[in-house]
């Protein structure tokens, strides 16, 4: 369904984020994602003093290859960054290295947070790690089986797979519990 008809409103900024997942010849994953950002009037340049962006410009043009085996364990990772406001952007990048053996299963944004948070790292390639990981989830097959008699890792992460509901009832039945029931 489509959402309500808003008031009169003026277009300013555009944020696009895209993700794909590739298999390899080699039996890895890799998972690519790019980020976007324009606005749809000039704004003064950061990295030229007296220059302007130019209206639709992109503020944040960046990409994100990150090579993973089908446990979800990082292997690899590279970077771009086509456009970035500032001039010491790009330093942000060295520090993705050590995101390389982390896993994408379990405490990814907290690895994300820990290794690349604050000045250690780039907000926007941050924020794109943080959702590479459902894209790897939806791209890796075998990865929504679980590992030796483990529940899969999206059980009980939100309202649909709920180890009490009906999600699991029928599609994880050896992982199913019965909902508590009021007294």
């Amino acid at each position: 369904m489509p959402l309500s008809a808003p008031v009169s409103r003026t277009l300013r900024h555009t944020r696009r984020v895209t993700y794909h997942g590739y298999h390899r010849e080699d039996g890895l994953w890799d998972i690519e994602g790019e980020l976007h950002d324009s606005k749809t009037r000039a704004l003064p340049s950061l990295t030229r003093p007296g220059q302007e962006r130019p209206a639709g410009t992109a503020i944040h043009h960046m990409w994100l290859r990150v090579t993973v085996d089908t446990r979800l364990v990082v292997q690899a990772i590279e970077s771009s960054m086509d456009a970035h406001p500032l001039g010491g952007c790009t330093a942000a990048q060295e520090a993705l290295q050590t995101m390389v053996g982390a896993c994408m299963a379990r405490g990814w944004r907290k690895a994300i947070q820990a290794n690349l948070g604050g000045v250690a790292g780039c907000t926007h390639l941050r924020e794109l790690l943080f959702n590479l990981a459902t894209a790897a989830f939806q791209s890796v097959e075998g990865v929504f089986e679980g590992q030796d008699g483990q529940a899969p890792a999206h059980l009980d992460q939100c309202t649909g797979w709920d180890m009490a509901g009906d999600g699991v009832r029928l599609h994880y039945p050896q992982f199913y519990r019965q909902p508590e029931t009021a007294r």
